[in-house]
Parts: C-alpha cells; structure tokens; sequence
C-alpha cells in the first residue's frame, strides 16, 4: 500500500531538487555558449561541462521517477534561443564556469555534509569530483592564456607567534593591522565573484523584455559595482591589486538569448551564492571594519535575492520546492 511517504530524506529530496533545476538551468545556458564558441580549448571544456550538467539531469531525474517523485520543469528549450547572436566573448565562458563551478562545489558539499542515504551521498561526492575536474580544466585553461586572477602573495612570517593585544580586531580607531592572508583570499575571491556577475548581468539587462525585469537586473548590476569597489577599497589600502572588470567582454547584442524567468532566476541562484560566500569571508575575518562591510553587503544581497523570488512569483515563474505538510491547513474548518 502507498503510504504517500517518500523514501528520501527531506534533506534528499531538497538537496536533488535544487541540484536538478540548476542542471536543467545550466544546460540552456551552456548549449548557447556551444553555439557561439571559437577557441577550441574554450569549446572543449564548455562541452564537459555540458556533459556533465547532462549528466546530473538524468542521474536525478531517473532517482526521483524510480521514488515516485513528480520530476521539476526546471529550464527547458523554450528558455534559450540558440539563434540569438554571441553576447559573450570566448574568453567570459571561462571565467563563468569559474564562477558557477563555486556555486555547484558548495551545494554538492553541503549535500555531502546531511543527506544518508548511500546512492544520494554516492551521487552528490561523484558530482563533487567531477566539478573540481572542470574548475581544474577551467583554470588551467586561463593560466595558459595567462588570464588566471590569482589572489596576491603575501611575505612568509619569520616565526610562529601568538596575539596577545587585542588591537589585532581593530577596524576603524587606534593600531589598525595589515589584512592577514585569509582575509585577502575571501576579498580578492568576493571581488571575483562580482566582476563576474557584473558582466553577466550587464548582459543579460540588454536583452531583458520585461520593465521589471530590466530594472532588476539593473540594480543587481548596481549592487555589484557597489561592492567591488567597497571591496577592493581594503585590498587597496594594503597596496594590493583587486580582480579587474568583465565588462568588456561583453557584446553590444540586445537580442535575447535567454527566458527573462531564466535570467531573474539565475541572479538569484548567483546571488544567493553571494550569501554564503560572504559569509565565509565574515566567518574567518578578524578586523571589526570588515566585518561590518561584509554585514552590510549580506542585508544588500539578501533583499536583492528576496525581491527577485517576489518578482518570479509575480510572474508565476517560481517552481515550488519540497514542502512539509501545512498541518494547520489540514485541520482548518474553511
């Protein structure tokens, strides 16, 4: 007898769900970039990635039809035109699969971390491995064109020492210390992030059909500008050199590629990343200063993020995922 209760875990079931829209998300983007692909190391690693993000469709697709689990819409081909001309450069791919490789490692991380089930956690540690492949081959790729953003070198301490003042946490007043080398790395990779989602969202404004839309994008556009030079500002007190802008990587096509429901909900999966990255930077800061600049772009990521679900429930855009049962509801008289 069906007892309507699933074998997954909600963990699992959230878990496949978002990695399953992402997917389906990322091959409507990727089977455009393939169309307006020149370089063949450049094509070469956009087709792995292809096939992987194929891949993972069909591994989570055959789960969730095998637990009776109603397969998500996710993107489909109706959410890219592959006949729209190249808004990108060759070279912006890789720096988008840089930037979206992140996105994928860290929820197949956190997945790793909760789900039991040993096919799951098989599954979720194989696309891991296999994401770490392609940011290798995306990287190695960008050190041959000598376009790998490396985060600055810092000097060798002389000694092991322990603090013992605790001006090491000053930001604003007094004795305020040098930036220690993991707060350069979350900076200089935060500020990655940025220039890369500037470029795509300056991209994907062009071509945007909806007003609302456009103007979403463009403040998210706004809020990148924003915290790259918020950011950049600490590396450059310490006379280090920030990540460089995308922008010009950017065509000046206004013919839409992508679905105005893809593009908003891309930014929100993007932003979203924004979130915990942010907070990773935060969580390994020492200087009171950074910490609050990090704050205060969480509260702008956050609300941008929040907005852009309003927007996609407006529209009737937004897939609901895995839900507990409204047990008030149920028992509600109406």
């Amino acid at each position: 007898m069906n007892t309507g209760i699933s074998n997954l875990t909600s963990a699992e079931m959230g878990k496949l769900w978002a990695t399953y829209t992402g997917n389906t998300m990322a091959k409507c983007v990727l089977r455009f970039y393939l169309k307006n692909v020149e370089d063949k190391e450049v094509k070469k690693v956009l087709e792995y990635a292809f096939s992987l993000a194929e891949m993972f469709v069909k591994k989570i697709e055959g789960l969730f039809k095998k637990e009776g689990f109603p397969v998500p819409v996710g993107f489909s081909e109706e959410d890219v035109n592959l006949k729209a001309p190249r808004l990108f450069s060759d070279e912006f791919y890789l720096y988008y699969l840089q930037y979206t490789g992140k996105a994928g490692m860290s929820i197949y991380t956190a997945a790793i971390a909760i789900v039991t089930r040993k096919d799951i956690k098989d599954f979720f540690v194989e696309s891991l491995s296999d994401t770490v492949k392609l940011m290798g081959k995306t990287n190695d790729i960008l050190q041959s064109k000598g376009k790998l953003m490396n985060a600055p070198k810092v000097p060798n301490p002389k000694e092991a020492e322990f603090l013992h003042d605790q001006s090491f946490l000053n930001g604003y007043i007094g004795d305020i210390r040098p930036l220690h080398g993991l707060e350069v790395a979350h900076l200089f990779d935060n500020i990655n992030n940025d220039i890369t989602s500037k470029a795509l969202i300056i991209g994907f404004s062009q071509g945007a059909q909806d007003k609302r839309v456009k103007k979403y994008l463009d403040r998210g556009k706004t809020i990148n500008k924003k915290h790259v030079e918020l950011l950049s500002k600490k590396l450059h007190d310490d006379n280090l050199p920030s990540p460089t802008y995308l922008d010009h990587m950017v065509t000046a096509s206004t013919v839409p590629p992508f679905s105005d429901k893809l593009m908003v909900a891309h930014k929100i999966d993007m932003f979203s990343m924004k979130i915990r990255e942010y907070a990773n930077g935060l969580s390994l800061n020492g200087r009171k200063d950074i910490g609050v600049l990090y704050a205060k772009c969480l509260m702008d990521v956050s609300l941008y993020v929040e907005d852009g679900a309003n927007l996609m429930i407006d529209n009737s855009w937004m897939e609901q995922p895995p839900i507990m049962v409204n047990r008030k509801k149920l028992n509600s008289k109406e």
